[in-house]
């Protein structure tokens, strides 16, 4: 299934997109798209609904974040060796895990705020895991269970912020608007093989990063398992994967957003995302 919540920030519907890519309503099955309506038994009976038999949702609606009520958004760094490789990084021997606010969610084509003086934000496109399970000192053998499903996610970061201010990474990765999430919450059956698919990223309609998730040095077995000894992994927390080559502070010199531009991202069987970069503004 590809799981959809839409409708204005604060008051989203849940969804889903049917075999003809419409948007079907679900609000009179199911309240919303959060925790509870991740689990197993949850997504099993919602896969038994007969799509056809559902609202059509008319009109083009903005699209929010899948998942409602996010309790942890979880990030991966330096997870592709060809990334690591531009930015001129030793290969993690573990991999690097750091926080993003989940104040920073937002729907997948809502526009990204650069940080008041900011100078350094940069995008990331990324894959992103779901949970559907609590999950505890998993092993890697029975990760994949604890999964929901995956959607595509930008990464943003504030470059300065992150790595010349002190102190951890958190802090340029968890500003307002830097974690775009969606189009969809795509389930686990439907992705096959999530270490083979192709992602991409433009900025004002030139091709900046293209990778597969073939490259992650850890992959998203590892990334549960291991993520799972340091936390409890809550049904609706999201994981980010890392980031394949091509990010604006990799380049030379280094490339930043502005206000103006315009990023669009893809990842094979996850939709793609549209977003403006604007201004700083109070509020």
């Amino acid at each position: 299934m590809k799981l959809v919540r839409y409708g204005s920030p604060g008051a989203e519907k849940p969804g889903l997109i049917d075999g003809q890519g419409a948007l079907r309503d679900l609000s009179h099955v199911v309240p919303d798209l959060g925790p509870a309506q991740l689990s197993p038994d949850s997504l099993a009976q919602l896969a038994k609904l007969d799509m056809s038999r559902l609202p059509l949702v008319e009109g083009t609606p903005r699209i929010g974040c899948p998942v409602a009520n996010v309790g942890k958004f979880l990030a991966i760094g330096l997870n592709y060796s060809d990334h690591a490789e531009e930015t001129g990084s030793p290969i993690p021997k573990e991999p690097i895990v750091f926080t993003k606010a989940i104040s920073c969610i937002q729907g997948p084509d809502d526009d990204v705020m650069l940080p008041r003086d900011s100078v350094k934000t940069d995008w990331e496109v990324e894959l992103a895991i779901v949970m559907g399970s609590k999950a505890s000192y998993v092993d890697e053998a029975q990760a994949l269970n604890y999964v929901a499903g995956y959607c595509l996610a930008n990464d943003v970061s504030e470059r300065e912020y992150q790595l010349e201010r002190g102190g951890t990474w958190d802090k340029g990765k968890g500003c307002d608007t830097f974690g775009p999430l969606g189009p969809w919450l795509v389930t686990r059956d439907e992705v096959a093989d999530p270490q083979n698919l192709d992602l991409w990223l433009d900025v004002n309609g030139k091709r900046m990063q293209t990778g597969n998730t073939s490259k992650m040095i850890f992959n998203v077995v590892q990334i549960v398992s291991y993520v799972s000894r340091f936390v409890t992994l809550m049904p609706g927390d999201v994981i980010v994967t890392g980031t394949p080559p091509g990010v604006g502070l990799g380049m030379k010199p280094p490339v930043f957003l502005k206000a103006g531009d315009t990023m669009t991202l893809g990842c094979e069987l996850l939709g793609t995302q549209t977003q403006k970069v604007v201004q700083w503004k109070a509020g």
